[in-house]
């Protein structure tokens, strides 16, 4: 009998894990597949650091030698610009790291074995009830099937999904279906002005709803993926064999003047990955034992990076909402769990329908840029979608608007 089972090794599950075991609880965590595995969502925002300090696994992450970051950089032709996170309004740490997701999940979940957690790999969730007092979730652990009881769940599954696919909590989201390519390379870039701390993110010249990230790490390599509409870069648009999924990574970023200068001497050795479609939404974050985390809730868009930030800062409230309920019977799950994840999700929201429809571009572009409004914008990205003393959060979607038909 357990306090709290978490689905997933993730960061979402790790965080979680970490605060439900500085608080005493009893907590195992369920891991479909073993570790490292390749995971995109590379780019952490400075709100992490944060959030990982509280939990206690700062220190780790800060030793093992990760691409130190310190902002976003920005290309639209002969265009650049960059936002600096430590130029921004809103109290807290202003750096963060680049990360091999492989590494960095391995590190987190190994830091809270060194903690005390159990963490069971090759444990596949088969079925939940919460129909008893307590939640039962019948497990396939290498190969032999048991159930395992807990007070409460925390589906940190991810792009797995368990508890959306189980309990029917899947509902389309709002964005429309959009296509990535993706690998790692060894980057070779001799650029003396590159800046190896800051993503860039790069406006295809021809279609500004098509974008590539270049994210670089501290070993020579990075991660480089293009994101668009299925119907724009889809290989009968590009009349490239449909098969190589490298070829239509390759004509998109060379088809970049800066990306094609940067990455002439690239070497692409690693085979090219794609995901269709990966925007999620569910129906409710929580329920009656359980509640979802990070990705398993609702995946919006890579385009800033906001998916880990979104997974730890759930994590963080949602373990406070399971400690109080273990230990004092109640939490108020709608207000401080839901609402609250919400506000933030949202906020990240305006900001990516912004960057499709072109009005965070203009904004972001623009070459005569008001010293403290840069500052609020830098926060958004920086990660603190949650902090309301930020006009550009608090009321995201007006100040966006104006400021951008001020730049148009």
């Amino acid at each position: 009998m357990y306090d709290v089972l978490v689905i997933g090794a993730g960061p979402s599950g790790s965080v979680a894990a970490a605060f439900l075991h500085k608080a005493g609880l009893k907590v195992r965590v369920l891991e479909k597949e073993t570790m490292p595995k390749f995971v995109i969502g590379e780019s952490l925002l400075s709100n992490c650091n944060n959030i990982l300090e509280e939990a206690g696994l700062l220190d780790a992450v800060y030793n093992y030698g990760f691409q130190y970051k310190n902002g976003a950089a920005f290309s639209w032709g002969e265009k650049y610009t960059y936002i600096d996170f430590c130029d921004k309004s809103s109290v807290g740490s202003g750096t963060t790291f680049q990360v091999p997701r492989a590494d960095f999940d391995k590190l987190l979940i190994d830091e809270v074995q060194k903690l005390g957690v159990e963490v069971t790999y090759k444990c596949e969730v088969k079925a939940v009830d919460f129909s008893g007092q307590n939640a039962v979730l019948s497990v396939e652990n290498n190969g032999i099937s048991e159930n395992l009881e807990a007070k409460f769940v925390l589906d940190a599954s991810g792009y797995g999904r368990i508890l959306p696919t189980l309990l029917n909590l899947e509902t389309p989201s709002h964005l429309p279906p959009r296509s990535a390519y993706f690998t790692h390379i060894e980057d070779n870039i001799t650029e003396p002005l590159y800046d190896r701390n800051k993503i860039l993110i790069t406006t295809h010249p021809v279609h500004r709803d098509v974008w590539i990230w270049l994210i670089p790490f501290s070993n020579g390599r990075c991660s480089i993926g293009v994101v668009g509409e299925k119907h724009i870069i889809n290989p009968s648009n590009l009349e490239i064999n449909p098969e190589n999924n490298a070829e239509i990574l390759k004509k998109c970023v060379y088809e970049c003047p800066m990306l094609k200068r940067l990455l002439n001497n690239a070497l692409w050795d690693t085979p090219v990955r794609n995901l269709n479609g990966y925007s999620k939404n569910v129906s409710r974050l929580y329920g009656d034992k359980y509640a979802l985390l990070g990705n398993a809730t609702e995946f919006l868009d890579p385009v800033f990076s906001s998916g880990v930030t979104i997974a730890l800062y759930s994590a963080k409230i949602a373990a406070k909402c399971v400690i109080d309920e273990i230990k004092n019977g109640k939490a108020d799950w709608e207000n401080d769990y839901a609402k609250e994840l919400m506000s933030g999700v949202d906020t990240f929201r305006v900001y990516v329908d912004g960057w499709y429809d072109g009005k965070f571009q203009d904004v972001i572009y623009y070459p005569k840029k008001d010293h403290k409004i840069k500052r609020y914008i830098s926060s958004v990205l920086a990660g603190y979608a949650w902090d309301k003393s930020n006009p550009f959060v608090k009321d995201a979607k007006r100040h966006l608007d104006t400021l951008a038909e001020l730049c148009k």
